[in-house]
Order: structure tokens, then sequence, then C-alpha cells
């Protein structure tokens, strides 16, 4: 069967990260993952207590770097790494761990420009929070993208309020959305991370959450499974109610249909998770990711199934 969908060179019915660097930069291009050392102001008491209950002790960067070795050591131990594999590749480092914009505007600058600095490296991924960008945060991440190729990642996970409080994310829909909106108007890179799975969400609640972040600027998205892991309060919760845990069969199902509910030209950077087996509770599938991945392909073959599939070409982010 031929594939429809247009932005792909192989098998895949859906705009993969690589395929768009490939055809952006004309080479291969990772990710390195750091630890800056920042905290988040859903911990510390600013924004709330204990941060979202999913969240690891590492603050989701479990694959990111020794926050107690210096940036560039962290950078340069993976990059070695990455060379026997792709010795040409590009970088972008990306600022992974706990919320990256957490600090004044001087401290950005000292953890960000030297590894820009860095051979190869043609850009930044910043992960953060939407109620932690200030405005003179928003200035220099301007001036920023004028001089490298600047992507900011922000935590949605749902739209769902019930859902964002039993989470405790700490802000609500309206805050993302204003801050979607004022990065956009500095002309900055946007991906949106969303949960699959998240306590008492149905299969409708997940896809309302993409239909609605079809109808915002954004230039990517994540697409997580939700992982229960050791010594979080998601997991003490997990021990006592016993929520649904969404099967692999379920969780392809919702990503085929989360797929084809979102524009053909939004960056499908990731599609699933990829847990530390020690700390995982559950869902155990998970740990096997490339069958996941596998499966998903072969099922959007079986279904005819294409990104953009079922929205209007008119759709084009206006909330």
């Amino acid at each position: 069967m031929q594939n429809p969908f247009q932005y792909t060179d192989n098998n895949k019915r859906y705009h993969t990260l690589d395929y768009f660097y490939k055809n952006k930069f004309g080479k291969k291009v990772c990710k390195i993952s750091l630890n800056a050392g920042f905290t988040c102001p859903n911990k510390d008491g600013t924004k709330g207590y204990g941060g979202c209950i999913y969240c690891s002790k590492l603050g989701s960067g479990d694959f990111a770097g020794n926050k107690e070795k210096d940036l560039i050591t962290q950078f340069n131990e993976v990059k070695e790494i990455m060379k026997k594999k792709w010795p040409d590749a590009l970088y972008i480092g990306y600022f992974q761990a706990n919320t990256n914009t957490y600090a004044k505007t001087e401290v950005l600058k000292q953890k960000y420009e030297p590894i820009l600095e860095l051979e190869n490296v043609i850009g930044l991924n910043i992960a953060t929070r939407p109620d932690a960008i200030t405005e003179d945060c928003l200035d220099y991440l301007e001036e920023l993208s004028t001089r490298t190729y600047l992507t900011v990642e922000l935590g949605l996970q749902t739209i769902h309020e019930k859902t964002t409080k039993l989470i405790n994310r700490g802000h609500d829909l309206e805050c993302f959305t204003n801050m979607v909106k004022e990065l956009r108007k500095r002309n900055i890179n946007v991906v949106v991370h969303i949960i699959n799975g998240l306590p008492y969400e149905t299969k409708e609640m997940m896809l309302e959450t993409v239909e609605y972040l079809n109808k915002l600027d954004i230039q990517g998205i994540k697409i997580h499974m939700l992982h229960i892991i050791k010594d979080t309060r998601l997991a003490n919760l997990y021990n006592q109610e016993k929520f649904h845990i969404l099967t692999k069969e379920e969780y392809i199902d919702i990503v085929i249909e989360q797929l084809e509910r979102l524009r053909p030209e939004i960056i499908i950077n990731r599609i699933t998770g990829d847990p530390v087996k020690e700390d995982l509770i559950e869902p155990t599938w998970l740990l096997k990711k490339f069958c996941v991945l596998n499966d998903i392909d072969k099922e959007m073959v079986k279904r005819n199934s294409y990104q953009g599939k079922l929205i209007s070409k008119e759709v084009k982010g206006g909330i």
C-alpha cells in the first residue's frame, strides 16, 4: 500500500523529528540532554509544593547528565558516544531536567551560552513551565532565537482541569495558552508535552487535548504514556486506588487517533517514552520501546491512517 503521508521518506505515516532535522539541516542532528541544576517553582513553594505527582526525583530528566558535573563535561561525554555512530552529526543542547527558565536571565545566559559556543552545536531545546517565563526571559529568548535554532518545550499534559488538580500541575490552561501566544509572537518554536493514560482520563478526554492543541500555533508535540515511577506520589495513588493503566493496544489506538487529528506540519518529537527499568512500576510494556513504535507503524498501515487524516486543510491554529 502506497504511503499517502507527504512528510516522510520511509514507512512513517507521521512527521518525525528525524525527517524534519534531515530536511532542515541536511544531516543527522543529535540532542544531548543536560541537567543544569535548576529546580521547579511547583516544588519550592513559589507555585506549589511537591511537584507534579508523576515527576521523578530527577525532575523528569532521568537521562540528562549528572548535575554534579559542569555542562560542558556533560555535553562532551555524550557527544563522544554519539560520534562513534554519527561522525559528522550536528548537535542540539537539550536543557531537560526540571524547569530550565526558572532563574534570573543572567543565570540563564551563563548556562545556555557556553553550549552554543561548542563545535557543531546548531540549537537549544529548553524544557520549562509556562508560569516560569518572565518578560525579561522572553526578551532574551527572542534575541537568542535570532542566533540559533531555538525550541521551548512546555508541559501541558492535559487540557482537563479536574486532571490537572489531581496531578498537581500548578498552572491552568489559560496560563499555558497565553505563553504559547507570547512565544509565537516572538517567532520562537514551541513543542508541547502531553501524557496519555493519566488517572481516570477517558480516550475522549485524551483526544480533546490533541484537538485543542491542533488549533494552537505549535510546531511540535511529544506524546508520552504515563509512567508510574517508584517513590512518587503517583505510585502511592496507584497502590491505593489501582486506577486503569492503558494496555499497549489501547495506547496505540489512542495515539493513532490523536495523530489523525493533528496538522501534518506539526512535528512529532516523541510518540512513546523511555522509562528507567529499575524505577518503573507500570506499564512494563513500555520497556519494549521499538516494539511499540513498530506496532504503531503496522496498525497505521492496516487502518490506512496517517497524521492529519481527520482534519480539514483550513485548520491553521486559531485559538
